[in-house]
Protein backbone atom coordinates (compact mmCIF):
# COMPACT_ATOMS: atom_id res chain seq x y z
CA UNK A 1 0.00 0.00 0.00
CA UNK A 2 3.20 2.66 0.68
CA UNK A 3 3.10 3.08 -3.46
CA UNK A 4 -0.48 3.72 -3.55
CA UNK A 5 -0.40 6.51 -1.06
CA UNK A 6 2.55 7.71 -2.09
CA UNK A 7 1.48 7.82 -5.53
CA UNK A 8 -1.75 9.33 -3.86
CA UNK A 9 -0.38 11.81 -2.17
CA UNK A 10 1.82 12.91 -5.04
CA UNK A 11 -1.61 13.78 -7.20
CA UNK A 12 -2.91 14.48 -4.70
CA UNK A 13 -5.80 12.27 -4.95
CA UNK A 14 -8.01 10.71 -2.85
CA UNK A 15 -9.73 7.71 -1.22
CA UNK A 16 -12.87 6.20 0.08
CA UNK A 17 -13.78 2.51 1.19
CA UNK A 18 -16.93 0.56 1.43
CA UNK A 19 -16.10 -2.73 3.06
CA UNK A 20 -18.23 -6.03 4.11
CA UNK A 21 -16.46 -9.01 4.20
CA UNK A 22 -13.16 -7.32 4.31
CA UNK A 23 -14.44 -5.61 7.73
CA UNK A 24 -11.94 -3.03 7.03
CA UNK A 25 -9.17 -3.99 6.41
CA UNK A 26 -8.59 -2.52 2.72
CA UNK A 27 -8.92 1.40 5.29
CA UNK A 28 -6.45 -0.52 7.93
CA UNK A 29 -4.30 -1.65 5.34
CA UNK A 30 -4.32 2.17 3.87
CA UNK A 31 -4.08 3.96 7.30
CA UNK A 32 -0.98 1.28 7.97
CA UNK A 33 1.16 3.56 5.69
CA UNK A 34 2.42 7.27 7.04
CA UNK A 35 1.04 9.88 5.47
CA UNK A 36 -2.32 7.78 4.90
CA UNK A 37 -4.53 10.47 6.47
CA UNK A 38 -4.00 13.08 3.49
CA UNK A 39 -5.87 10.95 1.01
CA UNK A 40 -7.76 9.02 3.41
CA UNK A 41 -11.40 10.45 3.18
CA UNK A 42 -14.25 8.14 5.01
CA UNK A 43 -14.42 4.16 5.68
CA UNK A 44 -17.64 2.31 6.48
CA UNK A 45 -17.83 -0.96 7.50
CA UNK A 46 -21.57 -1.96 6.00
CA UNK A 47 -21.69 -5.57 7.03
CA UNK A 48 -25.74 -5.43 7.22
CA UNK A 49 -27.83 -5.02 3.97
CA UNK A 50 -29.29 -2.38 5.72
CA UNK A 51 -25.82 0.50 6.21
CA UNK A 52 -25.72 -0.76 2.58
CA UNK A 53 -28.88 1.01 1.95
CA UNK A 54 -28.31 3.80 4.58
CA UNK A 55 -24.81 4.30 2.59
CA UNK A 56 -27.09 4.60 -0.92
CA UNK A 57 -26.80 0.88 -2.19
CA UNK A 58 -30.59 0.40 -3.50
CA UNK A 59 -32.25 -2.18 -2.35
CA UNK A 60 -33.28 -3.00 -5.76
CA UNK A 61 -29.94 -3.81 -6.74
CA UNK A 62 -30.00 -6.28 -3.53
CA UNK A 63 -32.74 -7.79 -3.99
CA UNK A 64 -32.59 -8.19 -7.90
CA UNK A 65 -28.69 -9.43 -7.81
CA UNK A 66 -28.12 -10.27 -4.22
CA UNK A 67 -25.86 -8.89 -1.73
CA UNK A 68 -23.50 -10.79 -2.93
CA UNK A 69 -22.76 -9.46 -6.02
CA UNK A 70 -20.67 -7.13 -8.52
CA UNK A 71 -23.59 -4.94 -9.19
CA UNK A 72 -23.31 -4.27 -5.34
CA UNK A 73 -20.08 -3.91 -5.28
CA UNK A 74 -20.12 -1.68 -7.72
CA UNK A 75 -22.60 0.74 -6.33
CA UNK A 76 -20.59 0.26 -2.64
CA UNK A 77 -17.68 1.86 -4.76
CA UNK A 78 -19.77 4.72 -6.33
CA UNK A 79 -21.89 5.81 -3.30
CA UNK A 80 -18.76 5.94 -0.89
CA UNK A 81 -16.60 7.90 -3.81
CA UNK A 82 -19.74 10.61 -3.95
CA UNK A 83 -20.20 10.37 -0.21
CA UNK A 84 -16.66 10.98 0.72
CA UNK A 85 -16.19 13.46 -2.51
CA UNK A 86 -13.12 10.97 -3.41
CA UNK A 87 -11.13 10.49 -6.15
CA UNK A 88 -11.20 6.54 -5.80
CA UNK A 89 -13.97 4.65 -4.30
CA UNK A 90 -13.68 0.82 -2.97
CA UNK A 91 -16.92 -1.48 -2.61
CA UNK A 92 -15.79 -4.79 -1.29
CA UNK A 93 -18.55 -7.86 -0.83
CA UNK A 94 -18.69 -11.79 -0.82
CA UNK A 95 -19.36 -14.26 1.84
CA UNK A 96 -16.08 -16.17 3.37
CA UNK A 97 -15.80 -19.36 4.85
CA UNK A 98 -19.63 -19.68 5.91
CA UNK A 99 -23.31 -19.31 4.84
CA UNK A 100 -25.50 -16.41 5.92
CA UNK A 101 -28.72 -17.08 6.71
CA UNK A 102 -29.58 -14.26 6.35
CA UNK A 103 -28.68 -13.68 2.63
CA UNK A 104 -28.52 -17.08 1.28
CA UNK A 105 -28.06 -16.51 -2.68
CA UNK A 106 -24.07 -16.04 -3.47
CA UNK A 107 -21.46 -18.82 -3.32
CA UNK A 108 -19.35 -19.28 -0.13
CA UNK A 109 -15.91 -17.60 -0.83
CA UNK A 110 -16.69 -15.76 -3.64
CA UNK A 111 -15.72 -11.85 -3.51
CA UNK A 112 -17.05 -8.90 -5.70
CA UNK A 113 -14.57 -6.12 -5.45
CA UNK A 114 -15.09 -2.86 -7.24
CA UNK A 115 -13.16 0.52 -8.02
CA UNK A 116 -14.66 3.55 -9.18
CA UNK A 117 -12.78 6.33 -10.82
CA UNK A 118 -15.12 8.99 -10.55
CA UNK A 119 -13.21 11.79 -12.79
CA UNK A 120 -14.18 9.01 -15.53
CA UNK A 121 -17.00 7.51 -14.49
CA UNK A 122 -15.23 4.21 -14.92
CA UNK A 123 -15.62 1.16 -12.92
CA UNK A 124 -12.69 -1.94 -12.29
CA UNK A 125 -13.95 -4.70 -11.10
CA UNK A 126 -13.05 -8.14 -10.04
CA UNK A 127 -14.62 -11.78 -8.79
CA UNK A 128 -11.88 -13.16 -6.43
CA UNK A 129 -12.50 -17.21 -5.09
CA UNK A 130 -10.93 -17.32 -1.98
CA UNK A 131 -10.08 -21.01 -1.26
CA UNK A 132 -10.78 -22.59 2.14
CA UNK A 133 -8.62 -20.99 4.79
CA UNK A 134 -8.64 -18.71 7.76
CA UNK A 135 -10.61 -15.72 7.61
CA UNK A 136 -8.00 -13.32 7.96
CA UNK A 137 -5.88 -15.44 5.36
CA UNK A 138 -8.76 -14.74 2.62
CA UNK A 139 -8.84 -11.52 3.83
CA UNK A 140 -5.01 -10.73 3.48
CA UNK A 141 -5.48 -12.65 -0.18
CA UNK A 142 -8.50 -9.69 -1.12
CA UNK A 143 -6.37 -7.01 0.15
CA UNK A 144 -3.33 -8.09 -2.45
CA UNK A 145 -6.54 -8.48 -5.11
CA UNK A 146 -7.20 -4.74 -4.48
CA UNK A 147 -3.55 -3.84 -4.19
CA UNK A 148 -2.84 -4.83 -7.81
CA UNK A 149 -6.15 -3.58 -9.21
CA UNK A 150 -5.21 -0.16 -7.36
CA UNK A 151 -1.52 -0.04 -8.67
CA UNK A 152 -2.46 -0.94 -12.38
CA UNK A 153 -5.29 2.10 -12.46
CA UNK A 154 -2.93 4.49 -10.78
CA UNK A 155 0.21 3.44 -13.72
Amino acid sequence: MKKIVDILIARKETIATMESCTGGGVANAITNIPGASEIIKFSAVTYSNEYKIKMGVSADTIDTYSVYSEEVAREMSKKISLFADSTYGIGVTGKIGREDPNNLRGDVNIIFVSIYQKEKDNYFTKKIEVPLLKRSECKEIIIEEIEKILLSILK
